[in-house]
């Protein structure tokens, strides 16, 4: 499991099995990438303010990387070789990324624009949270949130970033279908762009776990793909259909709605 603020040499990270190393003097941001027999070599030279979520599209598409762990380890490379400081880094990716999802800037603003208009009540448990960039969303306004994530290392990171960000939240490292959380622990459970990262079974779980947490509200939120998309761990494609056959097996009322993709929200 990688460590996000490990230690690294200035200008330089590395991984298990990728090395990311940036080039002084270089006035272009090309990202390249060499792989060899053992290792994945990527050179850049990209500055602080193109450090966001943004840039993981660019790996994406410039990149054509097919493994997620060689696009996390390139991600987390990128970030970390960037700014020298390990928290530093973060927190300009953070911050970076913040305005760029609020400003509308990003691919990813609506879905989470729409995400907080659904919450429902004072109090949100996001499920599989990641960075926690929706989470720090919901916190500003003054909800009070716990960001939860399967990745020890990620919440960790969450945790450690939040308070340079001026932010209040809580972070709980957890699977999403065994959350150690209480019955009716919050007003809204969110699982946004969470199910299609596992497979049938799972995702039932994970809903059945969403609704026992929740006290009014459960909003899930999946993207519309014709094929997953396995660079960032995709492995199910989802439609209307599907998404009314999950809301039929809860038994409460719900609804399905189609924008950016495709929810579910429950009310309990």
């Amino acid at each position: 499991m990688l460590d996000p603020i490990a230690p690294s040499p200035p200008g330089r990270w590395h991984g298990d099995h990728v090395e990311v190393v940036r080039l002084g003097g270089v006035r272009s941001r090309t990202i390249t990438a060499t792989r060899g027999r053992r290792r994945l070599t990527v050179r850049h030279a990209l500055r602080p303010g193109d450090l966001s979520d943004g840039l993981a599209i660019r790996v994406a598409d410039e990149l054509a990387l097919e493994q997620r762990s060689d696009f996390e380890a390139v991600m987390v490379g990128l970030i970390r070789s960037t700014v020298d400081d390990p928290v530093c880094a973060w927190a300009e990716f953070y911050r970076n990324s913040l305005q760029d999802l609020l400003s509308g800037a990003a691919a990813f603003s609506p879905v989470h624009e729409r995400a907080e208009q659904l919450v429902a009540g004072a109090s949100v448990v996001d499920l599989g949270s990641c960075f926690g960039f929706f989470a720090i969303r919901l916190a500003r306004t003054g909800l009070t949130v716990t960001a939860t994530d399967i990745c020890a290392s990620t919440m960790r990171l969450l945790a450690r970033v939040a308070p340079e960000l001026d932010c209040s939240l809580d972070t709980l490292a957890c699977d999403a279908a065994s959350v150690p959380l209480p019955d009716n622990h919050a007003d809204t459970v969110t699982a946004i762009h969470l199910l299609e990262h596992v497979d049938t079974a799972t995702g039932a779980l994970i809903l059945a776990e969403a609704v026992r947490v929740a006290r009014r509200r459960v909003v899930v939120a999946v993207p519309f793909e014709t094929t997953p998309t396995a660079c960032h761990g995709h492995v199910r494609t989802f439609d209307v259909e599907a998404l009314r056959a999950m809301g039929d097996t809860v038994g409460c009322r719900f609804a399905v709605t189609e924008y950016h993709g495709g929810w579910l929200v429950l009310d309990l």
